[in-house]
């Protein structure tokens, strides 16, 4: 099977919904570590819900959202 160099590697949980992982995906967020910089309020498509999934994995690898996030 032929190697997809244009492959985009993501870590996002699983169990996001389709809407979030989109409006994550579409603003450039795919890995967790990316979430433990400073961010602005929820995105589009991202609630609460999400932010806990998120939250979750990021404590199973040791990270945590930045302070002001």
């Amino acid at each position: 099977m032929p190697h997809n160099d244009n492959a985009i590697e993501r870590d996002l949980p699983n169990e996001l919904s389709k809407p979030a992982t989109r409006a994550l995906s579409g603003t450039g967020y795919l890995r967790h570590e990316q979430f433990a910089k400073p961010q602005g309020s929820y995105l589009h498509g991202t609630g609460p819900k999400a932010m806990d999934l998120i939250s979750d994995t990021l404590a199973t690898k040791g990270l945590s959202f930045a302070k002001g996030s």
